[in-house]
C-alpha cells in the first residue's frame, strides 16, 4: 500500500469528497485507511451490569485506500505515488506530478 500513517491525503470519492486530513492509521491487509475527522460515526453503547455507564461515542471508520490521494509535500497537490529504488538499495516513494521524493514524517524522525 502506497499510503502510510501520518501522510496528508485528500478524499477523491464518496460523501467526504474534497476534504483533506492526516492518516491516523493504515490497514494494509484490508486496503483501508483511517483519516482524521473524516467518516465519523456515532455508536451507542449500552450500560453494563458491572456499573459501566451507557454512552454515545463518536469515532472515525476506515475508508478504502482507492478513495484517497496523497498530497505531495513539494507541489502541494493531490498526486499518484510511485516507487523508486535508490543506489543504496532503499525503496522510496515519489510524486508522479513533480517527480520529487515523498518522505514520511513519522519514519524520518526515527
Amino acid at each position: 500500500m502506497k499510503i502510510l500513517s501520518s501522510d496528508l491525503v485528500q478524499i477523491i470519492a464518496g460523501k467526504y469528497k474534497g476534504k483533506t486530513g492526516k492518516v491516523m492509521r493504515a490497514i494494509p491487509k484490508e486496503g483501508k485507511v483511517i483519516v482524521e475527522k473524516v467518516n465519523i460515526v456515532t455508536k451507542h453503547i449500552k450500560k453494563r451490569a458491572d456499573g459501566t455507564p451507557g454512552q454515545i461515542v463518536k469515532f472515525e471508520k476506515p475508508i478504502d485506500v482507492s478513495n484517497v490521494k496523497i498530497i505531495c509535500p513539494h507541489c502541494k497537490k493531490p498526486a499518484r505515488v510511485g516507487y523508486r529504488i535508490l543506489a543504496n538499495g532503499k525503496k522510496t516513494r515519489f510524486c508522479k506530478k513533480c517527480n520529487e521524493g515523498i518522505i514520511n514524517p513519522k519514519i524520518s524522525k526515527q
